[in-house]
């Protein structure tokens, strides 16, 4: 599936899940995640994201969150436009479930639901769940799972399917995927590692990866280009009217996570240990200087995690990052910040909107 708007560069935010923050310097860099707090704040961020002009809202999964599709349907009753991209591990439910949960939220949010496929970034979590598969073998499970996803969206009733790790006799589901313009969700298949690159080519529109350097991402990413999916970046984003106050505000994260947040941290590696992506992002962080580029920089890793990979910098520096990466074909961009709600209101009054100036004016790459 193609969107109407194939090559033009969009942005995804991370739905905030420890309640969202409007602290500016001093907040706190890690806090306990509180699956429903501040509910009311959290429908007030994504209605502002939604005026802001953001593409669609990241709703996270995991043992410490809430479930994506509740989320989803009562954030979308309270919006009119933006969509929601549910995580989703295909491990932990059946296809036929999982195609009947999506078509089911569709309905109430007129197709603004979109899925980021997560394979699991811990074996000792997928556990939690009753997975005791290996890195290696999520990913052939993941190819069943959508293969067969994808059978009942094209309405190829009945669905008969034996694998490895699934069955499923006579799959139908009766309801329909509702949507304007599409017979499924628009589907981003996260991962760094080449099983993520090939399944995203095979089942998904668009392949997610963490932030890496544009020279050392670019070849990593041509096989999915040369196969007509898009790709996007994942990473944190530090912004501020000049350079110098972004970097000010970096450290500050830095020093309120401290020890603590440091040790946390490595903690959670020893349980991710078999991701490609965030062992990739430990690695960059821990050789050499953590100034990648001169907008990409690895300070808070240690400290906050991989997916604190940061882009960073004054308005004008994020656009010019931004197009860094367009030209290597990059075209969708989910950010996370500290503090949320700032962060997200100066990109949406400063740096989207200088964003589409130039991208209107600028050729699109073959």
């Amino acid at each position: 599936m193609t969107p109407a708007d194939s090559g033009r560069i969009r942005f995804h935010w991370s739905l905030p899940s420890t309640g969202v923050s409007d602290r500016g310097k001093g907040a706190s860099a890690r806090t306990a995640i509180n699956p429903i707090s501040d509910l009311d704040r959290q429908r007030d961020f994504c209605r502002r994201a939604e005026e802001l002009g953001i593409d669609s809202l990241l709703v996270p999964i995991g043992f410490q969150r809430a479930e994506p599709a509740c989320v989803a349907t009562a954030f979308g009753l309270a919006t009119e436009r933006i969509k929601f991209m549910m995580a989703s591990r295909p491990s932990v439910v059946s296809p036929t479930y999982f195609v009947q949960q999506v078509n089911t939220v569709s309905a109430f949010t007129n197709g603004r639901v979109e899925i980021n496929v997560v394979s699991g970034q811990s074996s000792q979590e997928q556990k939690y769940y009753g997975d005791f598969s290996t890195h290696d073998e999520r990913y052939q499970h993941a190819d069943e799972f959508w293969t067969v996803c994808h059978a009942l969206w094209r309405r190829e009733f009945p669905v008969n399917f034996e694998g490895k790790f699934i069955k499923v006799e006579g799959a139908r589901v009766n309801m329909d995927y509702v949507s304007p313009d599409s017979h499924r969700p628009y589907v981003y298949f996260g991962g760094s590692s080449d099983q993520a690159r090939e399944q995203a080519i095979k089942h998904a529109d668009c392949l997610l990866r963490l932030a890496e350097p544009p020279e050392l991402l670019a070849p990593k990413i041509e096989p999915a280009l040369a196969a007509g999916i898009e790709v996007g970046i994942i990473c944190n984003l530090i912004a501020a009217e000049t350079h110098e106050d972004a970097v000010e505000h970096g450290y500050a994260l830095v020093e309120n996570a401290g020890e603590a947040g440091k040790a946390a941290v490595a903690d959670w590696r020893r349980m991710l240990k078999d991701s490609v992506g965030f062992s990739t992002m430990f690695d960059l962080a821990e050789n050499g200087s953590p100034w990648l580029t001169p907008f990409l920089w690895t300070g808070l890793v240690p400290y906050l995690g991989p997916v604190s990979m940061s882009l960073i910098g004054s308005a004008a520096e994020i656009v010019e990052a931004i197009f860094e990466y367009r030209r290597i074909g990059v075209t969708h961009f989910l950010f996370q910040a500290r503090p949320d709600f700032p962060t997200l209101e100066f990109f949406g009054t400063n740096i989207l909107p200088a964003v589409n100036r130039r991208e209107a004016g600028e050729p699109v790459p073959g």
